[in-house]
């Protein structure tokens, strides 16, 4: 799942630096990382390019605090379902689907952030660890929910889990019905765990 942090605040009310984030957050989804300058930044934040630059000295610094964003995003979400529902794994991996089904359906969806990001950076861009780091600790709650629910092979579906959340989100931009890719994933994810 991915999810866009959304903070609406005048150019004056907002700490320079979250102005920063927003901006860069909007633009980079949007538009994609490298087709976006550091001055449509400036513009957009309302800020000075020497204010720019002394948050972020440079644009790989910048791409990975926003790619860190949106992975404290989606982590925090799924570390507070799980609290919310500790005996429920098939309930968190449910909600987990319907969530990724959820971003797919939102206006300006324009496929998953992370993988959009993947696709743009170097291997070894920082914020390429960033996405890395994201998935393998996905993929670590996918096999510690399947092991609590007693599956065979928890480390093998949870791999399993994460190629159909890839799919649905490359399938829910270029495919089809967003709603239909969601129930899809949903009706995919519970095969694989057999439930």
């Amino acid at each position: 799942m991915t999810t866009r942090r959304r903070v609406t605040m005048s150019t004056t009310a907002a700490p320079v630096r979250e102005r920063i984030l927003d901006a860069a957050s909007r633009r980079y989804y949007a538009d994609g990382i490298r087709a976006v300058s550091a001055d449509r930044l400036i513009a957009e934040a309302g800020v000075s390019k020497v204010t720019f630059y002394r948050h972020f000295p440079t644009k790989d610094e910048l791409v990975t605090t926003y790619l860190a964003q949106q992975v404290a995003a989606v982590e925090d979400s799924l570390t507070a379902k799980r609290a919310e529902l500790p005996d429920d794994p098939a309930g968190v991996l449910e909600w987990y689907a319907e969530a990724v089904g959820s971003v797919m359906c939102a206006t300006g969806f324009r496929g998953c952030a992370f993988i959009n990001a993947a696709a743009e950076l170097p291997h070894d861009h920082p914020g390429s660890r960033v996405v890395r780091d994201h998935r393998t600790w996905l993929i670590g709650q996918f096999r510690e929910l399947l092991d609590q629910l007693g599956v065979d092979d928890p480390a093998g579906k949870a791999e399993h889990l994460m190629m159909l959340r890839d799919g649905a989100m490359v399938a829910g931009y270029v495919g089809g019905s967003p709603k239909a890719v969601a129930a899809t994933l949903v009706t995919a994810s519970r095969a694989v765990i057999g439930r």
